[in-house]
């Protein structure tokens, strides 16, 4: 595959003092801070992202038989720090699904075990990156 077509990217700039904005190539924004407003965390952040991941290829897989009564995802880490600095710890990507009585919802049922454990073995990107652990580079330019 070329650069073009494994290339992802995003861009934040500074809104304010502590916050920041996320916009892709596609135009969507998404505003963040530090924690001290609803907004989102860059934890929160990686945590949804982890979540949403496997809920897309779960739900993709489930969905196509029949529509989901509740799809909802739970996760949760801890953050520590110590020595070795700041991270989190115990990530953990809870489903609860229902979905309707019925063949299409027993289908549905009976895949989704199978589907989040492929996703979270082979197909999300997120939890394979952060299990993996890929190193980040940071550089700084226009100083």
């Amino acid at each position: 595959m070329s650069e073009s077509e494994t290339l992802r990217t995003v861009s934040v700039d500074r809104i304010g003092t502590g916050r920041y904005a996320a916009t892709n190539v596609r135009g969507g924004r998404i505003e963040f801070g530090p924690g001290d407003d609803a907004d989102f965390t860059p934890v929160e952040l990686l945590l949804a992202a982890l979540g949403g991941c496997t809920a897309i290829d779960a739900d993709v897989a489930t969905s196509r038989h029949v529509e989901p009564v509740r799809f909802s995802v739970a996760v949760r880490g801890d953050k520590i720090g110590d020595e070795a600095g700041n991270r989190m710890e115990n990530l953990a990507v809870t489903f609860h699904v229902e979905f309707p009585e019925g063949p299409e919802g027993d289908r549905a049922r009976a895949i989704l075990p199978r589907a989040v454990r492929l996703s979270h073995d082979r197909l999300c990107t997120v939890s394979r990156t952060v299990e993996r652990g890929t190193p980040v580079t940071s550089t700084v330019e226009d100083v």
